[in-house]
């Protein structure tokens, strides 16, 4: 009897099998316009198809059965259709780049596959976003969501830089009850190493993206359209939005819903949710669909640039076939160097990086890190240091420098290095005022084969009691990270008009030379771009030790202005002055800055010396 029981359902589902298998004679659907199934007209049992690439660059046809309305699933009054899937997506189950895939019933486009059951579903059980609440995307809307996926709102930022990903928070997993969820849209890196992927991963994955490791990315380095881009992405085709591009890429992978021969909708859900976008948008070929009940995904590679996404929005994505983005173009030169500092081997890199106020520092950090942490040079006993020039559509160029040695932080070299690389694109991006322009980044980091840290013990001045205008000896003391104590004598003069009494000379590391300064930066909320770029510039490199002369007498800071030495009387009338939403920033001291004294290190630590002016 069991035998005969185990027959029946197995004849059964046979018989069943190909009436729900994707039936490979339909017509692939084209872009042009299309008859739009409304949600009031979906019912429960509706046989529907799907199209989807499985690999290759071709559609194939997916069989959907629709299973009813979830009311106010996607919001109020915006239902999801809930369906199960067959075909080849029983295997596969609902895989990470079917985002988008379209859904007809009877010629007519329904929605586009947009979720799924959130972890572990023995059945493919999709959820569809309707066609009429992705039609409602418009180009012309500037707003921005409130509730984008952006990389400060995972990760708490410290004392306004950029957080390194090391102390990211792993993704929670929840319990209880499966949920309807957007489909991961898989994010592929291509030129990205291991550790990159294992530090900055968790971010990414925290804000609903699958990451995954991939062979060649664009075919292109330019945000330029290729020939023939009018014929390109059309319903159930992959489509990519282009984070970075170049030798090394990150792109996001979907499926294209709905082309009307100029604009495309795609995803059925967000990418970022940033609202209005440029980036370049490029066709995609799918190596394998992963099969998996926890979570499938397509690996696929972006292919030719062929337009440009303007919107990201709570229903999905549009873009427009043929238009342009712009994107900033990276070069870095590293190069590994020997103890004499002769150039041992280097390796130069080109790439284009997404425009956006929030992305854009995070990217920077993102491919820095990567371009300098994968040597084969990489050692422990290392520093990395840093010089570039960010090109700026005014005129007004930004000059980094920087030195970063391994050991002397809770982080490798190379993170730090990234870190205070990105803080730099997040001080100009983050300003209230305009966004900057920036026209291209230029960056030279060089691998010195030892730890180069030094570190102020002490100092010494010939005689305390000092006259205006004589030059006063000063000897200063500093330790190396290995090796013999480093001794270093210069002279400070002493100001002619420098009132009696008593003052100091100090002795300080960039850190301390830069805190007041910073501090007024990120007080004021209304700096604009100039003035960000001027205070970056007058910023102390850590490869010095100043000497400064300090006396008792106020110092206001105002943006990106240093006035030194003002009387109490303009100092009350300036701040009564100000509005309540512009900051005035006061020392009781003034430090007039007399010399640096360059080191081929890292140099930390501070020291203050007492002169008495008879």
């Amino acid at each position: 009897m069991k035998v005969r029981s185990a027959a029946f359902l197995l004849g059964l589902a046979v018989a069943i099998l190909p009436a729900f298998a994707g039936d490979p004679t339909l017509p692939r659907p084209k872009a042009g316009k299309v008859e739009i199934l409304p949600l009031s007209e979906v019912k429960p049992g509706m046989k529907a198809t799907a199209w989807t690439v499985f690999q290759g660059t071709e559609p194939e046809p997916v069989p959907i059965e629709i299973m009813g309305l979830m009311k106010n699933a996607w919001g109020p009054k915006q239902d999801i259709i809930l369906a199960k899937m067959g075909g080849k997506a029983i295997r596969t189950n609902v895989a990470g780049g079917m985002s988008g895939s379209p859904v007809y019933y009877n010629g007519k486009l329904m929605g586009a596959v947009a979720l799924r059951l959130s972890t572990f579903s023995p059945d493919a059980i999709c959820g569809i976003t309707p066609i009429e609440l992705m039609l409602e995307i418009n180009d012309f809307d500037r707003s921005k969501p409130e509730n984008s996926r952006t990389p400060e709102k995972v990760v708490a930022r410290n004392q306004g830089q950029v957080a390194v990903p090391s102390e990211m928070v792993g993704q929670a997993v929840g319990a209880g009850m499966p949920m309807m969820v957007p489909i991961d849209t898989p994010l592929t890196f291509s030129g990205f190493g291991e550790s990159t992927l294992q530090e900055f991963g968790p971010m990414f994955r925290q804000m609903g993206i699958a990451v995954a490791q991939g062979g060649a990315g664009t075919t292109t380095h330019s945000s330029k359209p290729v020939a023939g881009w009018e014929h390109s992405l059309n319903p159930g085709e992959s489509v990519a939005g282009v984070l970075v591009d170049g030798d090394m890429s990150v792109t996001g992978l979907g499926t294209v819903t709905y082309n009307d021969g100029k604009k495309v909708l795609a995803f059925g859900h967000p990418f970022f949710n940033l609202g209005p976008v440029s980036m370049p948008m490029t066709k995609g070929e799918v190596l394998m669909t992963l099969a998996s009940s926890y979570q499938p995904n397509k690996m696929a590679n972006a292919t030719d640039v062929v337009g440009a996404l303007h919107q990201d929005r709570h229903s999905g994505i549009e873009g427009v076939l043929g238009a342009e983005s712009e994107m900033i173009p990276v070069s870095v030169k590293v190069r590994s160097l020997d103890d004499k500092e002769a150039v041992v081997r280097e390796k130069s890199l080109h790439f284009n990086v997404f425009v956006q106020q929030k992305w854009t520092p995070y990217l920077m950090m993102l491919t820095l890190y990567n371009s300098v942490s994968e040597l084969n040079d990489f050692r422990d006993e290392a520093t990395y240091r840093l010089k570039g020039t960010v090109q700026m559509g005014s005129n007004q160029n930004l000059s980094l420098s920087n030195m970063q040695a391994n050991g002397e932080l809770p982080m490798p070299a190379p993170m730090a290095l990234a870190g205070w690389f990105g803080d730099k694109f997040n001080r100009l991006y983050l300003n209230n005022v305009a966004t900057p322009d920036v026209k291209s980044v230029n960056v030279t980091v060089d691998l010195l084969p030892d730890r180069r840290v030094t570190t102020v013990e002490s100092a010494w001045v010939a005689d305390s009691d000092v006259r205006p205008g004589e030059e006063v000896p000063v000897k200063v003391f500093l330790r190396p990270y290995r090796g013999d104590m480093i001794e270093r004598d210069f002279k400070v003069k002493i100001p002619d008009g420098l009132s009696r009494g008593d003052h100091r000379i100090v002795l300080s590391d960039a850190d301390t030379a830069n805190r007041m300064i910073n501090i007024a930066g990120s007080a004021n909320r209304f700096i604009d771009v100039a003035n960000t770029v001027s205070l970056i510039n007058q910023e102390r490199t850590n490869t010095k030790l100043y000497v400064s002369l300090v006396k008792t007498s106020p110092t206001a800071y105002y943006d990106d202005k240093t006035m030194p030495s003002l009387p109490s009387s303009v100092l009350n009338v300036m701040q009564s002055g100000l509005a309540a939403n512009r900051s005035l920033i006061t020392s009781p001291e003034t430090a007039s800055e007399q010399m640096a004294l360059p080191f081929d290190s890292v140099v930390t630590g501070s020291y203050s010396l007492r002169i008495h002016v008879k």
